[in-house]
């Protein structure tokens, strides 16, 4: 084949119902297509990712995923082809546009694998269905909607509920199930704004019947695989990305899983769909009956979770596929003498819980549906379903690491049974335990959710093997204690229901012999030697020995959640660079399906393993590495710090803790430590305290002064945290949240109001400290880092000012004897500075700083960390242009929340815009963000009373830019006293028309600038917030957001367009 320069779209920034899975899919695709010796063109808007480091492809460009953004990009760089399936619905949904709009006609540009034509059969619901019946397959009674109409006549002949699946969209997104006509037109006209093409498949209901997927690769000349088998525990209503699932599928007996296989290959040929795609089915158990539900006709979440499950990497495969290779062409890179046509099989299980963020957000809507609620998810593997499952349950990194009992009622435990949630494997545990396990109970479980019961009775044998194990005290018999390790039940599971220390029960089962056995995960359930380097531990099996050599762990960070996403990953693969390039063995330890570092090749070995204590330990016993890095897996791996560091002393290893001491990374986590520290240097903290109880809390905050700031001590994402104003809020904070104890104090700090808010970002030898970026927060003071949009270098700093911050940000790094990399967070107020805190760890931000720069940062970390020392840098790394950080929210997904921003971290990814100047990055980091600000139209405003002083001058920019001003009462008055144009609405709480709710339904609203004061959780902003997400206007919460915007709008967008550059060392 000749030589080509090809081009490859990746997803944009991290959302729920598209995360991590399409970096490790892109970043496999780039990787093969190079290999093969072909050019390659990476587009992303995404800076958090290891798919957008400039290594990954030959040309990256971190730019918007729109039609004219990237047909600046072909003009520029002229690909020959481009590959639409790696980037997820949003990659294909561009190449489609891009075909539409004649770009890649213009460009003779071809569309490599799938068609669009074949894109289109499968992504149509309408031309779906008719396909499916032309080649004979059983798909739902359905009919397909343009109108809301359309949608109730079609519920009236298909009778209620119905399940409502918009075209095109991702992760279920506008999708639900309707029970009766007002809930359908809620859904149904959610459905419809969201679609791209306004189409909407209306679907008779089959809630109950089991749910099975078929991950499957075809090649051009009609050869095709099924990769994997995957079941989901819950059964249809819910989607598979919210649903506990296994592989392969456990319960499907022989007769239908051929049954089921034969209907995939059959329909991913009859699509004529070529590289990787995944088939979903619905099963009725009783009648064996099956209905097709839908193709995803590119690689998908599932498919990550097939590759890992696997071992095949599908991604790459399905690439090589795209340029007309052949299945049995290709090798099986997990054998490495067996073709890519050999059908994998395994002989273990496999089970993948998803991760919610309802621990964040107490007050949303916790129901699971058709649509996506669930930010990440972990993967476990195990001999056994029970093993595997409680594996996982350790890997989630959520509650205490295995099944908590929930102190309900029964009422609610069963209605927490009956209705799909993130609690009910919770509640299914809790039900058994509460009846003693019984026959009966298992029955009832079995009703009332309609899981299979061999997952249920599996359950139920783990519950009595719970309940056995609390009554023997704090003697344990060697035959309990083995029956519990090779059932997966942790040790710390095991002291929580003993009251034996975690220790103890380690020491008692060594002398036993039962420690793990670390075996290979393959493609042919042992029939072929594996020579991938990637295990997982088992208690339920004998010991195999492998080669270790010089090595360093790695630990990641688990799955993606709010506050602790993939950026973390990005650093551990660097990391891996950095530890092989030193002539070590980089050895990665991480649970996250969806990621790069979980790569089998992306490490010299890999253990799929929980990131508790006992996982780490096991590993440390079999590696007995040179060194362990912490720094790099994000507040996961340094919250086992402490006990590693003990353990290696404990066990006389020879193995040191990489980067910063144990005991430094401590005083920079505690408070008071750090506190104490920082007055010895000479660095100013804002007056703070530690309350040990509510009445503490209280005290202090009247000392400080309000408004304080309260949170509990380390947490991740400001999760707890919050700013209160008087002592009626903090009393109402204390209710909702975690109490004070001595061990987990809360801490309360005089919040510094109108400061200008910073992140800085460094490297450190011990000695010398270089700065890798001082990133100015563009949203108010009291948002979360995380969550506002930030600019490198600052804005609004003069020299003498940056200059005094270089000097703290040596003073901090030096005092905590930083050796690697930190992140400082500091407020300037009143022209002082303050240190607001310290993480001696890699940041969110590390990614980010190190594309704008060109510098890696977390492999010169890592460098630093095996003993370089920093030569030939200046005190703060340099930087051409401007580069701005916008946060990516996922609104739409979670009902019940309010969109207003705060000190507590609600975004789930993050984009990227370089540019010229401020203007030109800030918008083009808004449109990778899919964040459209309107340059015409209608602004609604509604200030509040403490901020229309400052927002006189920006309605007046509105103004003269071109826009039409409607307002409320209050903010209207206040805009003609200044002599500004306005139009008057009603409040909402007025309930008279016209108000701003049926303006926005209208269309006549373009975007909404909404500036509340305090916690307004059911208010008429909290109303209109929510509406703005439902119909996609744009709307800002923040006056600093606010003047970001205006700055932008007036400069424009200049004609730019630059690759990054090329790493420098």
């Amino acid at each position: 084949m000749d030589k080509m320069k090809i081009l490859v779209p990746g997803a944009g920034p991290i959302i729920i119902g598209q995360a991590a899975e399409f970096d490790y899919s892109g970043s496999q695709c780039c990787s093969s297509l190079r290999e093969a010796g072909h050019k390659v063109v990476l587009v992303n808007s995404n800076p958090a990712t290891i798919q957008t480091d400039p290594g990954t492809a030959d040309i990256v460009y971190i730019e918007p995923l729109t039609v004219e953004s990237v047909e600046k990009i072909i003009e520029k760089e002229k690909p020959d082809a481009i590959i639409p399936g790696m980037g997820g619905q949003t990659g294909l949904n561009l190449t489609v546009k891009l075909d539409e709009k004649g770009v890649l006609k213009k460009h003779a540009v071809k569309i490599l694998g799938t068609s669009l034509k074949s894109i289109e059969m499968a992504e149509d619901r309408d031309l779906f269905r008719k396909r499916m019946v032309e080649i004979g397959e059983p798909v739902a009674k359905s009919g397909i909607a343009k109108t809301i109409d359309d949608s109730l006549k079609l519920a009236k002949k298909l009778n209620y509920p119905v399940v409502v699946r918009p075209a095109f969209t991702l992760g279920g997104t506008g999708g639900g199930i309707a029970y009766n006509k007002e809930e359908l037109e809620i859904i149904a006209g959610r459905g419809l704004a969201l679609s791209p093409v306004k189409q909407l498949l209306i679907e008779e209901s089959i809630l109950g019947w089991l749910e099975f997927e078929f991950e499957v690769l075809r090649d051009k000349d009609n050869n095709a695989i099924i990769v994997c088998s995957m079941e989901n525990l819950d059964p249809m209503g819910v989607h598979t990305g919210e649903s506990i699932v296994v592989a392969p599928a456990l319960t499907l007996p022989e007769r239908a899983y051929q049954k089921l296989r034969t209907s995939a290959l059959k329909v991913v040929k009859g699509l004529g769909i070529i590289g990787g795609c995944n088939v979903q089915f619905a099963y009725n158990s009783k009648t064996q009956d099956y209905i097709l539900i839908e193709v995803n006709p590119r690689v998908s979440r599932s498919s990550a979770l097939a590759s890992k499950a696997t071992g095949v990497p599908i991604a790459r495969i399905a690439a090589m596929l795209c340029l007309g290779h052949k299945l049995h062409e290709l090798s099986n890179r997990v054998t490495g003498n067996t073709s890519a046509a050999f059908e994998p099989s395994i002989d273990y299980i496999v089970t993948k819980i998803p991760r919610w963020p309802f621990d964040k957000f107490k007050l949303a809507n916790r129901e699971l549906g058709t649509q996506m609620k669930s930010t990440g998810e972990t993967m476990s593997i195990g001999r056994t379903f029970e093993e595997s499952l409680m594996k996982a349950w350790r890997s989630i990194g959520q509650g205490k690491g295995f099944p908590e009992d929930l102190k309900w009622s029964e009422n609610k435990l069963i209605k927490n049974l009956s209705t799909p949630n993130d609690r009910r494997l919770l509640a299914i545990w809790s039900y058994l335990k509460n009846k003693k396990s019984t026959k009966r109970s298992i029955d009832k479980v079995c009703k009332i959710t309609e899981f299979h019961p061999f997952f249920i009775e599996r359950i139920a044998r783990l519950v009595r093997l719970e309940i056995e194990t609390e009554k023997c005290g704090k003697l344990i018999s060697n035959k309990l204690l083995t029956e519990l390790k090779t059932n997966g039940f942790g040790d710390k599971h095991i002291s929580y229901l003993t009251g034996i220390s975690q220790e103890k029960i380690r020491r008692q089962r060594k002398k036993l012999g039962i420690v793990s056995s670390f075996l290979m995960v393959d493609t042919c359930a042992g029939e072929f030697e594996a020579k991938t380097p990637y295990f997982y531990s088992t208690y339920a099996d004998t010991k195999t020995s492998f080669k270790t050599g010089k090595s360093v762990i790695i630990l990641g960070s688990g799955p993606i959640r709010i506050g602790q996403g993939i950026e973390f990953d990005y650093s551990t693969v660097h990391g891996v660079q950095a530890a092989r390039e030193a002539g070590y063995e980089a050895v990665v330890v991480n649970n996250n399906p969806e990621t790069v570092s979980t790569d089998f090749d992306a490490s010299d070995r890999l253990y799929f393993e929980p990131l508790d204590q006992e996982a780490i330990f096991e590993i440390l016993d079999l590696e007995k590495p040179y060194g362990i890095v912490l720094q790099l897996g994000g507040q996961t791996a340094v919250n086992l710090a402490a006990r590693i560091e003990k353990y290696i002393k404990k066990e006389k290893l020879n193995t040191k803790i990489l980067g910063t001491k144990v005991r430094d990374m401590e005083i920079a986590e505690d408070r008071r430590k750090c506190g104490k520290l920082m007055d010895s240097v000479g660095v100013k903290m804002p007056e703070w305290a530690a309350a040990e109880n509510s009445e503490e809390v209280v005290a202090y905050a009247e000392k400080i002064g309000y408004p304080v700031l309260v949170r509990p001590s380390f947490v991740l994402g400001g999760r707890g945290m919050e700013i209160v104003h008087n002592k009626t809020q903090l009393q109402k904070y204390l209710r909702l949240e975690t109490h004070a104890t001595a061990d987990k104090p809360v801490l309360v700090d005089k919040f510094l109001e109108g400061a200008i808010e910073l992140d800085v970002d460094l490297i450190s030898d011990g000695k010398n400290v270089v700065i890798g970026a001082i990133m100015e927060q563009i949203e108010m003071a009291g948002v979360h880092s995380g969550d506002s949009a930030c600019v490198m270098p600052p804005q609004s700093l003069d020299k003498k000012t940056i200059n005094k911050i270089i000097t703290i940000t040596k003073k901090v790094a030096k005092s905590l004897n930083i050796v690697g990399t930190a992140n400082l967070q500091l407020a300037i107020k009143e022209q002082k500075i303050y240190l607001l805190e310290a993480n001696p760890r890699a940041s969110r931000t590390l990614p980010y700083v190190s594309k704008s720069t060109g510098y890696p940062l977390a492999r010169m970390a890592v460098n630093l960390m095996l003993g370089k020392k920093i030569k030939n840098l200046p005190d703060i790394i340099p930087m051409k242009g401007a580069s701005v950080k916008v946060p990516t929210f996922s609104w739409l997904k979670i009902t019940g929340l309010d969109t207003v921003l705060g000190p507590e971290m609600k975004s789930t990814g993050e984009a990227m815009g370089h540019g010229p100047n401020f203007g030109t990055a800030y918008l083009k980091a808004m449109k990778g963000g899919n964040k459209k600000l309107p340059t015409k139209g209608t602004v609604f405003l509604s200030i509040s009373n403490r901020l229309k002083l400052e927002f006189g001058s920006i309605a007046q920019d509105l103004i003269d830019l071109g826009f039409k001003i409607v307002a409320t009462k209050g903010t209207a008055a206040y805009l003609r006293e200044k002599g500004i144009k306005n139009e008057v609405i009603w409040r909402i709480s007025d309930r008279k028309q016209p108000d701003i709710l049926s303006i926005m339904r209208e269309g006549n609203a373009d975007l909404i600038i909404n500036l509340p004061t305090g916690r307004r959780a059911a208010t008429d902003g909290a109303q209109m917030r929510r509406l703005a997400v439902e119909l996609g206007i744009p709307f800002i919460t923040t006056i600093t957001g606010a003047k970001a915007a205006i700055d932008c709008l007036k400069v424009g967008e200049k004609d730019y367009l630059k690759a990054l550059k090329k790493i420098k060392c």
